[in-house]
This record gives C-alpha cells, sequence and structure tokens, in this order.
C-alpha cells in the first residue's frame, strides 16, 4: 500500500466544498483542515504509485478551487493504529 500526504491549498470561499470533493475521491481515505501556510491536508492511500498520480494529478489537482498542491510518498509507517489495522486485515 502506498501513502501519499498532499499538501492543498485552497481558494478561502470554497475551502469546505473543495475538502468534500477530494474527499469523495477513489483513493482519498481522509481530508484534514489545517492551520498555517496550506489549507487541507488530504491522505491517498493506493495500491501502485501510478495510481498516486491517477488520484493527485488527474483528479484532486482538477478539482475547482484548488490553487496548488504539494506530494509527500511515505516511505514507513510508525502509526500503532495504522500497523494493528493492517494486520487484523490480513495485508502483507
Amino acid at each position: 500500500m502506498i501513502t501519499a500526504i498532499v499538501f492543498v491549498k485552497a481558494d478561502v470561499a470554497r475551502i469546505p466544498e473543495v475538502a468534500e470533493e477530494i474527499a469523495s475521491l477513489d483513493g482519498v481515505s481522509e481530508v484534514y483542515s489545517v492551520t498555517g501556510t496550506i489549507d487541507l491536508i488530504a491522505l491517498v492511500r493506493v495500491r501502485e504509485h501510478e495510481d498516486v498520480a491517477s488520484v493527485v494529478a488527474d483528479r484532486l489537482n482538477k478539482v475547482e478551487g484548488v490553487t496548488e498542491t504539494e506530494t509527500h510518498i511515505a516511505f514507513r509507517t510508525y502509526s500503532r493504529h495504522d500497523l494493528e489495522s493492517a494486520f487484523s486485515i490480513g495485508l502483507d
């Protein structure tokens, strides 16, 4: 499983709508509204690296109100919650 963390800058007047539309995309597991220099953080969880491009470049970037994105690929997961969830559903 590939996890990408996507920092999203959005049109301030449309942040809730942008967040909801991003959250509805296949491959996006969560969207957080945050403080700081970015507006939203989206977690993308997919099986292949090519799928990250499909979600981020082909769909997320085209959501009306998204003005800029920055994508980070996770190398490892250190969250106890995530590790326990993966083992409970039988992932290798």
